[in-house]
């Protein structure tokens, strides 16, 4: 078993080729935050930050293999889960990392779009596996409008009732209608922390909900308690989005 003294943190998401999202943006900020970082590429896209034109889907059987051989080496003990196809490859991805390691943290960032507007997901794809996805992962990371899409029947107290109910609920306030950047951690055992926001010189970036999701798989593996590693993702993605004014962040600044 290969060993650093880094902890190795694993990012199953979507190639961007601006850099700004996805894979590259979770490594990114894996080794901003001085942890190791692997990552398994679930989809090919055609986008810029500001356009996106399509997204070629890995084949699932692509998508375990690597895995296999990633788990097979390295101890990875958190990993982020960013696009897939859909909730029954999700599904089986997260099926095949708790057979690796029971005890593996899994936080999943459920993108149902990008920022540029494309669908990765059609909202009636949510239903099937939905909540036996949440008991199985550690964290789930969605914004305001990805959170009313999960049960569009219910209103917005209930449905984070039910998800905090299953799973630990980091829900990001980046388009809150009513507090713009106040985000909040529903944790499983009732807890509610609210997370301010701390600068007033941040500006929108392209792929800011993968770096938050992905700052806070490194501070769990780093060996922060979670309510500790979201405050300090809060940190990170607020020094992300000051960075510079374009679209794209700098991450070691």
């Amino acid at each position: 078993m290969f060993t650093t003294k880094r902890p190795f943190v694993l990012s199953i998401a979507g190639f961007d080729p601006s850099g700004g999202a996805g894979l590259l943006a979770d490594v990114k900020t894996f080794e901003s935050l001085e942890c190791y970082g692997l990552a398994v590429n679930t989809a090919n896209t055609i986008q810029n930050d500001k356009k996106f034109e399509a997204c070629h889907w890995t084949s699932e059987g692509i998508i375990l293999q690597q895995l296999e051989l990633l788990l097979e080496r390295f101890p990875v003990e958190v990993v982020k889960i960013g696009i897939v196809e859909n909730l029954q490859v999700l599904y089986k991805v997260i099926d095949k990392l708790l057979v690796k390691n029971q005890s593996i943290r899994i936080i999943w960032d459920p993108v149902l779009k990008s920022s540029s507007g494309f669908s990765f997901q059609e909202p009636k794809d949510f239903q099937k596996n939905f909540e036996s996805i949440l008991e199985k992962v550690f964290v789930v990371t969605p914004n305001f409008e990805e959170l009313q899409l999960f049960y569009p029947e219910l209103p917005m107290e209930e449905t984070i009732r039910k998800i905090s109910s299953k799973t630990n609920l980091y829900l990001k306030g980046g388009h809150r209608p009513d507090a713009l950047g106040l985000d909040e951690l529903f944790t499983t055992e009732g807890a509610t922390l609210s997370f301010k926001p701390g600068r007033t010189n941040c500006s929108e970036k392209h792929g800011s909900g993968c770096v938050l999701s992905s700052a806070l798989a490194a501070h769990l593996a780093l060996g922060d308690p979670l309510p500790e590693a979201t405050r300090k993702a809060k940190k990170y993605i607020e020094k992300v989005l000051a960075s510079n004014k374009t679209l794209l962040a700098y991450h070691n600044i």
